[in-house]
């Protein structure tokens, strides 16, 4: 087969090789932190969603605390393959995986949840106010009362430190080849990472497909977040630094945000 370059809706193709991108990441450490935020921001949570969940890592992490009822979805069909697979090869989980669009939560009424999670910057991909503020109103909607939204997203200054790590990345998976290209609009405040990803042979050694997948995500100040959340329904509880409970400021790389609604409360 002659090697064809397409591009690729976001996570079609970088599904195949996701969790090797991801491999640094420590995902037992990050759901311990969810947790922690869980347990400090909700007197009792049970019922969790997750929204922009990926190949599910956090979720199946998240589960082995034993303590959560946890619905896990995410936008691309093939993530979620990837994730129920993973699901599969575990000798017990409880997490449920669907697939299902974050700026439109229509299909899981009438159900409600205690907390709904957005991590791993997903919301820096909706690039104007009015996106995130309708995401907002879908959260509403399927927030229990006294529940709580936990979202995390990058700033400028993450964005200038990380491109010269991530520039240029490239790696392995089964029979799967990527190479990331990124770049920052610091004017803009736009970061590009394209991904090329080739499926190889059997002895990778001839290309057989070969795919790309052009990632845009608008950087967000704490100032630019805070106002945005300001013109929403949703109260701030907390605004956390990394992956400590400790306030953030304007010189944070990442920032996790804790919000509830007055009007289910």
């Amino acid at each position: 087969m002659s090697q064809v370059d397409q591009e690729y809706d976001i996570y079609r193709a970088l599904a195949f090789v996701y969790d090797q991108v991801m491999e640094e990441v420590n995902y037992e450490h990050w759901a311990d932190f969810i947790d922690e935020i869980m347990q400090t921001h909700h007197r009792d949570p049970l019922r969790i969603l997750e929204l922009g969940c990926g190949t599910g890592s956090l979720a199946l992490s998240l589960d082995e605390l034993m303590c959560y009822s946890i619905l896990a979805t995410d936008k691309s069909p093939e993530m979620i393959n990837v994730a129920r697979r993973k699901k599969q090869e575990m000798i017990t989980s409880r997490v449920s995986f669907d697939v299902v669009d974050f700026m439109d939560l229509s299909p899981l009424h009438p159900r409600k949840f205690d907390v709904v999670l957005l991590t791993f910057d997903s919301i820096n991909y909706l690039h104007h106010q009015d996106l995130i503020l309708q995401l907002l109103e879908e959260v509403q909607q399927v927030l229990n009362e006294e529940g709580i939204f936990i979202f995390d997203f990058t700033t400028p200054q993450n964005s200038e430190q990380a491109i010269q790590s991530l520039d240029g990345e490239e790696g392995y998976y089964e029979n799967f080849y990527y190479h990331r290209k990124s770049r920052y609009d610091e004017e803009d405040r736009i970061h590009v990472n394209t991904f090329t990803i080739q499926q190889l042979d059997d002895d990778r050694e001839n290309v057989i497909d070969s795919f790309q997948e052009v990632h845009k995500q608008r950087i967000y100040t704490l100032s630019e977040m805070r106002s945005i959340i300001h013109n929403s329904s949703f109260d701030i509880l907390s605004q956390y630094e990394g992956f400590d409970l400790v306030d953030a400021d304007d010189d944070s790389l990442r920032v996790t945000m804790t919000l509830t609604c007055p009007q289910t409360t």
